[in-house]
């Protein structure tokens, strides 16, 4: 499975891209539809604390599946994301199935 990880506007660490990497492979090995997972990872130019985004974008025969969730740390913003991209794959999954 291809997981492509970019960052814009900061360098991540090895630990972040592990992270992200062990989070978005667990969902995406389940689905034997999906051929590749990017995931960007971005700081926001705000005066807020939530300004880190997390954006994953699942390819599958299609269709695509997005997750775009911004919080106050890369690892939190991934979390609800990956999340968000669970969600997306089990009502595909149920909808494929009732085909």
């Amino acid at each position: 499975m291809n997981i492509k990880i970019h960052t814009l506007h900061f360098n991540a660490d090895k630990k972040l891209e592990d992270l992200i990497e062990s989070k978005v492979g667990k969902i995406i090995q389940r689905n034997e539809d999906v051929i590749s997972a990017d995931v960007t990872l971005r700081l926001e130019k705000s005066q807020d604390m939530d300004n880190k985004v997390a954006e994953i974008k699942i390819e599958i025969p299609g269709n695509d599946l997005y997750a775009r969730k911004q919080s106050k740390s890369f690892e939190e913003a991934a979390d609800i994301a990956v999340e968000a991209i669970r969600r997306q794959l089990k009502k595909y999954k149920e909808k494929k199935k009732g085909l």
